[in-house]
């Protein structure tokens, strides 16, 4: 009898994207990141869900596989949309928050040092952060300001002698808890422009409170920082962040990334959900031996797969230098839909026991939710791709 083809690190893979677009030494790198993954992390996670908070063995194990310059791969290989895509599949296929956690310090935080930075400043910084010798976050939603930021941003700087002071506040900040340093976007009173500061996470007038109650991604760590007169010198200034134009450059290369995510956690949900229906008998037999059951699966493979491809797609052209805000966009938009369906169809073959952490289809679940909204409300980037089809901005 036939079978779904499937690759040895990113499991279910029908159209053999992996092996299409990954070098054999750069899979066998995710290999082994899949075996931790496997081993050490994803047995973790179900606690970690009930107990709200992020076990230190997650970073513990992951940081020594030296996964953004890994033995063995070749440089430009390493530094690929298309090699942190699969990186940030395979993440999010074990526990979506332990993605976002990861990209927190290889994707935004990284990328906004070694695109806002002098070169000097990234020569300095960028290898303490490929290492995670120096840990950061990236800081630029408010409280008051989310799909608005460009034009809303509040919080503010003034230079003052060889210092500048920063006040504001900042919301939905991921893992900066334990971040050493705050990437805080601010904007300049002087001629308006939004600056990027270093802010040390102790300095004199940072203040976190981390944000309770979370129904998704829930041991990620999520802090709302109000900043208070915080003195920081001249230095810790990313000397290329001049403007919204340098953030949106920020943003559109790393837009990609929640679309690796939104494929990911369906293919984590396809697999938990593949595993229950095997198992679970309902009238003398397996319930994956029922037609509705079946047909469930089949649509979340084909959205899982749909979605694995507009990432791959997306990266392959970004690898190739055409970077584009609707093609990102687009991506973002489409694959964090698919994810909503896919997850409630993995929910719907469990049964009532698809709410329970014990089968992992709840945690995809409950994170979809989470990966529909950040990065770009589903309506702000169907705006941002409608724009580019008509010509139009609906933007207010």
């Amino acid at each position: 009898m036939a079978a779904i083809d499937t690759d040895p690190t990113i499991g279910i893979d029908p159209y053999g994207y992996a092996r299409m677009h990954l070098s054999a030494p750069a899979r066998a790198v995710l290999g082994r990141l899949q075996e931790t993954l496997a081993r050490d992390i994803r047995p973790l996670m179900n606690e970690a869900w009930e107990t709200a908070t992020m076990p230190d063995g997650v970073l513990g194990a992951l940081v020594p596989l030296n996964l953004m310059e890994p033995d063995g791969v070749d440089a430009a290989e390493a530094a690929s949309s298309m090699f942190s895509g699969f990186r940030t599949y395979l993440l999010a296929r074990t526990d979506v928050s332990v993605a976002t956690m990861y990209n927190a310090q290889a994707g935004l935080f990284r990328a906004a040092v070694e695109r806002g930075g002098s070169p000097a400043q990234v020569t300095e910084l960028a290898p303490r952060i490929r290492s995670f010798e120096m840990t950061g976050v990236f800081a630029l939603t408010e409280p008051d300001h989310g799909s608005d930021i460009a034009g809303g941003l509040a919080t503010a700087a003034r230079r003052d002698g060889e210092e500048w002071v920063i006040d504001g506040a900042k919301r939905w900040i991921g893992g900066a808890g334990t971040a050493d340093v705050l990437a805080v976007f601010a904007r300049d009173e002087a001629d308006r422009e939004v600056k990027l500061f270093l802010v040390p996470r102790g300095a004199d007038g940072v203040h976190l409170e981390t944000i309770r109650g979370k129904v998704s991604l829930r041991p990620m760590q999520n802090a709302v920082i109000t900043l208070d007169g915080v003195r920081v010198p001249a230095s810790a200034r990313l000397e290329n962040v001049n403007g919204w134009r340098d953030v949106a450059e920020i943003l559109r290369t790393m837009r990609s990334d929640v679309a690796w995510i939104a494929a990911g956690l369906q293919a984590g949900a396809l697999e938990a959900a593949v595993r229950y229906v095997r198992e679970r008998e309902q009238f003398g037999r397996p319930v994956g031996g029922f037609q509705l059951v079946q047909e469930k699966l089949a649509r979340m493979l084909g959205n899982a797969t749909a979605s694995l491809g507009m990432a791959v797609q997306l990266s392959a052209r970004q690898d190739a230098g055409h970077f584009s805000d609707e093609n990102s966009a687009l991506a973002k938009m489409q694959t964090s839909l698919l994810a909503r369906q896919t997850v409630a169809l993995g929910r719907e073959v469990c049964g009532g026991n698809g709410i329970l952490l014990e089968h992992d289809v709840a945690r995809y679940f409950a994170d979809a939710e989470a990966v529909y909204s950040y990065e770009g409300t589903h309506e702000v980037n169907s705006l941002i791709v409608g724009r580019a089809l008509t010509g139009s901005s609906a933007f207010v």
